[in-house]
């Protein structure tokens, strides 16, 4: 805990400076050398001296607070990316608001409104879909995650959904399968329609578009067995967990006779599958990390502009290469 009464007095006597330099060194400011910011940062731990959040405020004009602004009610995309965020602003003693709007126009606008009032020193605007989004309003700097703004001078961070994809099939016919087939979410939403563009030309069949869920992976399955593949990659680990389990009930065995992979390597999905997934990981910690530190440059006085994209990883597991 910390001691009663420890003041910024307190650490400056004990290490020898004033109470003003004591302060720069606390708050990564001033002209002062090393050893004496590292000097006043033992002092303070020695003393669990915490600084005064309301007085670094006042003093800063800033609130040391980010907010991250959500349209993923479930957490499934927004949580690591939040994480991510937090690895970087943590670092910085910056605390991260979550903010739901619940794909609710009015409850965003209330959020902003809010946040605004509150001076935050920025916003990550994130959520559950890949499609370019209007942006926001505000006098602030912000960054966009997962989903670009529409406005090409605005800062994003996005995943190469493509090249995701395309890491599939070359990981597949370098194992030797040749007959390909496709299942994937709804037509309209741009990270199926993405993944499908660049699998299309090795595909065996049409691409099947559908819901991202397990009952249309094992509906779709029936329809693509009549192709006769070796191989079904999928557009989410949701409908490949499907295929998988329709594949089993069939008696047909993965991946010997049908290899199968998914995409976003959601453990909850990727990992209890039987078997368990080769997939896509979007790595959207990493998507956080890079949004924030933008954010933090930003903040700074130096804002990135345009979009920034970040690689897919594909993780092989048992279903394409076996126990």
């Amino acid at each position: 805990m910390k001691r009663p009464g420890v003041r910024i007095t307190d650490v400056a006597a004990l290490a020898g400076v004033s109470a003003g330099t004591a302060s720069k060194a606390l708050n990564n400011t001033g002209q002062l050398s090393q050893e004496t910011r590292d000097r006043v940062r033992r002092a303070a731990a020695q003393l669990r001296f915490t600084p005064d959040a309301r007085g670094r405020a006042l003093s800063s004009g800033r609130t040391y607070t980010v907010a991250l602004l959500t349209t993923d009610s479930s957490g499934r995309f927004s949580i690591p990316i939040m994480r991510g965020v937090e690895d970087v602003l943590s670092a910085g003693e910056l605390a991260t608001v979550l903010c739901d709007t619940r794909d609710d126009p009015l409850r965003e606008q209330s959020y902003l409104r809010a946040l605004v009032a509150r001076g935050v020193d920025g916003i990550v605007v994130t959520g559950r879909r890949t499609e370019p989004r209007p942006p926001i309003d505000v006098p602030l700097p912000v960054v966009y995650a997962l989903a670009a703004s529409t406005n090409p001078a605005d800062a994003s961070v996005i995943v190469d959904d493509a090249a995701g994809a395309a890491a599939t099939i070359t990981h597949l016919q370098g194992l030797g399968r040749t007959r390909i087939a496709h299942i994937t979410g709804p037509a309209h939403h741009r990270s199926a329609a993405e993944r499908v563009d660049a699998v299309a030309a090795a595909l065996c069949t049409e691409p099947l578009f559908g819901e991202w869920t397990e009952r249309w992976g094992r509906q779709a399955t029936d329809l693509v067995l009549r192709q006769d593949p070796d191989a079904i990659t999928c557009g989410s680990d949701q409908i490949a967990r499907g295929v998988c389990d329709r594949l089993r009930e069939l008696g047909r065995s993965v991946p010997d006779e049908i290899a199968v992979t998914g995409y976003d390597n959601w453990p909850v999905m990727a990992l209890a599958s039987r078997p368990p997934l080769t997939t896509v990981d979007l790595r959207l910690e990493d998507l956080g990390r890079r949004a924030a530190s933008l954010l933090l440059e930003a903040i700074a006085g130096t804002p990135h502009h345009g979009v920034l994209e970040l690689p897919a990883q594909l993780v092989t597991r048992e279903s394409t290469l076996g126990p």
